[in-house]
């Protein structure tokens, strides 16, 4: 996000936050929405469920705006930080299935590279199945949301060298079960 649109993003931050300014808010929802609502389709599945979640994590964002600080994380990386736990609350009720993406993705880098037709997506989304949460949650936000590894390391909490060790990790392991399907 460029210089611009994070000072007008700081600014409809403190709108909310001073005055409970209705636009600004409207404004910050819709700035995110269809990134975080894509987000969370692709880990549950389901679009009404998508749309549930996505509702659910603005209301907690603009609820829980005061507490935001800009020092610790990137507003989008504290969106996808509260997504997140939506999403693990929501697997806590009810066993979600992940639904492969159907759309090209042949723009991202290294692995996707080789994941050329939909055959092949959805193999690698099989495999991916089989990883602890952790790693599926890993790879679906480097893949899918183009976040960074910094950024998945806040959204997680977990540190970025670990992130790392497990996103090359799996990769190497998914490299090596879809060599042949390539």
């Amino acid at each position: 996000m460029d210089t611009l649109a994070r000072d007008q993003q700081q600014k409809w931050i403190r709108a909310v936050v001073r005055r409970g300014d209705r636009d600004a808010a409207d404004a910050l929802v819709r700035a995110y929405y269809d990134e975080i609502y894509a987000y969370i389709w692709r880990r549950v599945g389901g679009y009404e469920d998508a749309l549930d979640l996505t509702q659910e994590c603005f209301i907690a964002a603009l609820q829980s705006l005061p507490a935001y600080d800009r020092r610790k994380s990137s507003f989008r990386t504290w969106l996808y930080h509260i997504a997140s736990h939506k999403i693990t609350d929501h697997r806590r009720k009810i066993r979600a299935v992940t639904v492969p993406l159907t759309e090209d993705i042949s723009s991202l880098e290294d692995f996707t590279a080789l994941v050329h037709d939909q055959a092949l997506l959805a193999r690698a989304e099989e495999l991916v199945l089989r990883e602890d949460p952790l790693e599926q949650e890993i790879f679906r936000l480097h893949i899918y949301s183009q976040c960074s590894f910094p950024q998945i390391a806040a959204v997680t909490g977990q540190p970025e060298a670990k992130i790392k060790s497990r996103y090359y990790r799996l990769m190497a392991r998914l490299r090596k079960e879809l060599k042949d399907d390539a």
